[in-house]
């Protein structure tokens, strides 16, 4: 059973597509109106319509049918269910893919990176992933260590380039994404100016980290924060990131182009 068939049921309500997002998604395509794009790991969808709606054709691909199940259906996206290790698509099929936040998610790299490579007609891949150890520590792993602990355990950016570029004939750049302090795509650092959001159920419920961990771990680190919000030692420890307006937490695009 796919990991979302679990965890994303609720998945919807705080995992919004982000309008910054999509358009740097758009930018590093540099693909014309009408291309085909696939999705791979597409969710409940939001960044497929979201890239739909600027005039591209999307094959959407997702192994967890709760997630699918929470997808609106529309004509320019187009469903398939399946795992990035075998994609369900012709060779030379789609204009380029796309893969946002999930490759920490897939069983085999290599395979994946093949799969994508193997259905595009250019070999134009973009991908949005994280290396924490281009970071600096923020106050959410105080509270919570075992999201940094967790992250650590990911090969690190320059390893995964390296597959990508070993396993496909494409050279890859790596650009930051910086966060905005009001993302609507909450995923685990998003609302690092936002520390409130983080006691919301609902907020952890869309966020894998949060909703795989123990539940013991979790329900430890809520119950400091809430304290420390409340009389007001959270302000006075962490306060000044408040001024900030985004931030580098080490999230990444991963652009692959043919050689």
């Amino acid at each position: 059973m796919a990991i979302y068939d679990s965890i994303g049921k609720q998945y919807k309500k705080t995992r919004i597509p982000d309008f910054r997002i999509v358009n740097k998604i758009i930018e590093l395509l540099d693909l014309q109106q009408g291309s085909i794009i696939a999705d791979i790991g597409a969710g409940t969808g939001g960044y497929a319509q979201a890239i739909a709606n600027l005039g591209f054709s999307v094959y959407a691909v997702e192994p967890s049918s709760v997630m699918r199940t929470q997808a609106c259906s529309t004509s320019q996206v187009k469903w398939f269910t399946g795992y990035a290790e075998a994609l369900p698509l012709p060779d030379k099929s789609v204009d380029a893919v796309i893969s946002i936040l999930t490759i920490h998610h897939f069983s085999n790299l290599e395979k994946s990176f093949q799969e994508m490579y193997r259905i595009t007609k250019s070999g134009k891949i973009v991908l949005l992933t994280f290396d924490i150890r281009l970071a600096q520590k923020i106050w959410l792993y105080d509270y919570f260590p075992w999201l940094r602990e967790n992250a650590l355990k990911f090969i690190p950016l320059n390893e995964i380039i390296n597959l990508i570029e070993k396993n496909t004939q494409t050279h890859v750049e790596s650009s930051p994404l910086t966060l905005p302090h009001d993302l609507s795509d909450l995923f685990a650092a998003a609302a690092w100016r936002r520390p409130e959001l983080y006691l919301q159920p609902e907020v952890r419920a869309g966020i894998s980290s949060f909703a795989l961990a123990d539940s013991n771990l979790v329900e430890a680190g809520v119950k400091s924060l809430t304290t420390d919000l409340s009389n007001g030692q959270w302000e006075a420890k962490y306060g000044e990131i408040r001024t900030y307006t985004e931030i580098d937490v080490g999230y990444r695009f991963l652009q692959a182009t043919n050689r």
